[in-house]
């Protein structure tokens, strides 16, 4: 070791050398189900065109105009009520991060329920905020009276309300949600990263509320490779948020890509009913496997409780699948595996190595 490392080290911050990176663990020769990703790639043709148009792209150029005609087309394919704005992230984990450095003030409080989406948390300690999270009841719902006296308690700056949730997959009960909304004494994140495969969205609050943002993603629209996600809300909220926005966080290439993809939304609309009416039918063939309960989804994941999470997640990797171990995320998520939904044939895949990783557990490990 270099005389010189130690003394650099001591320069991070204590928490910073204490924290655990977040985890993406290698997919190479497995068949990956683990990170809610759209498994279908775009016909020949469109991959085509797209390679030709990115191609005429002036990347010795800073992003432009581009970037901002993205905004635009992403605002009217959401739906965005008029006199809103619209701020792009370096997917929605950048997003995240801004709206953390924008209230960080000495002693504000970051809230969500939990088990949620693990960044909401990370992103609060990055920068020395408390984060309180308030657990689901048992079924993966909302508490609503935990969470209002929480909130009374702690007067969180920001609240998280993921409509889906990552990664129980439900969808929250609407009026919950409006009365939370109602109640916070600061901005309100409704995560709508999922909405491409849920039933309903929260678009309506923006209109009621001056202090509610809505934020979603391309990712699971099918751009999870490009890294573009979109905060919307009161103009004037959005106009502050965006300040902290690195200049240029969004690539020529990545808007051009997101912009080709909004012009052939159709085809991704698709991709989502396809995916809806698969998840519908691993809900069905799951629920009939020995030993699992099957929790409900509106997300393109499902989450199972199971026998023994380590040795499920373990016996499906030795057969060529790769899910997501969730048991040790929070104690409500005991003996939990998260699946992402993936074509009939990597369904089918999935289905097969899970029957017989079950069929291999011991009978002590039942519940």
């Amino acid at each position: 070791m270099s005389a010189f490392l130690p003394r650099a080290l001591e320069q991070l911050r204590d928490d910073v050398r204490a924290l655990h990176a977040y985890q993406v663990h290698s997919a190479a020769g497995l068949l990956k189900l683990d990170a809610m990703e759209n498994p279908y790639r775009l016909p020949e043709s469109l991959q085509q065109a797209l390679g030709e148009r990115l191609g005429r792209v002036a990347i010795n150029r800073y992003p432009g105009e581009r970037t901002a005609d993205l905004a635009q087309a992403l605002a009217a394919h959401a739906g965005m009520p008029a006199g809103k704005g619209l701020m792009l992230g370096n997917g929605s984990d950048e997003l995240i991060s801004l709206l953390s450095l924008a209230v960080a003030r000495p002693g504000a409080t970051v809230m969500a329920p939990v088990p949620g989406f693990v960044m909401y948390e990370l992103s609060a300690r990055y920068l020395g905020l408390k984060f309180v999270g308030v657990p689901l009841t048992e079924q993966f719902e909302l508490d609503e009276a935990a969470m209002l006296a929480a909130m009374q308690e702690h007067q969180p700056a920001l609240l998280y309300l993921a409509y889906p949730n990552n990664p129980t997959a439900n969808l929250w009960d609407a009026e919950v949600i409006e009365r939370l909304a109602q109640a916070a004494p600061g901005l309100v994140i409704l995560d709508e990263a999922y909405q491409p495969f849920a039933s309903r969205d929260a678009m309506h609050l923006l209109e009621k509320y001056d202090h509610v943002m809505v934020m979603r993603t391309m990712s699971k629209f099918g751009l999870a490779g490009v890294r573009i996600g979109y905060l919307m809300g009161h103009a004037e909220l959005v106009h502050h948020v965006d300040k902290l926005r690195p200049p240029y966080n969004i690539s020529v290439l990545n808007a051009e890509a997101g912009l080709f993809a909004l012009e052939h939304a159709a085809v991704y609309e698709q991709q989502a009913a396809d995916l809806r009416a698969e998840r519908d039918r691993l809900l069905a063939e799951l629920q009939g496997l020995p030993g699992v309960q099957v929790f409900p989804s509106e997300g393109n994941m499902i989450l199972v409780r199971v026998p023994d999470a380590l040795a499920v997640h373990a016996g499906l990797k030795a057969r060529g699948v790769l899910i997501k171990n969730v048991s040790g995320m929070h104690p409500l998520l005991a003996r939990c595996v998260r699946l992402t939904v993936g074509t009939p044939q990597e369904n089918h895949t999935l289905l097969a190595a899970l029957r017989s990783t079950l069929a291999d557990l011991p009978v002590s490990v039942a519940p």
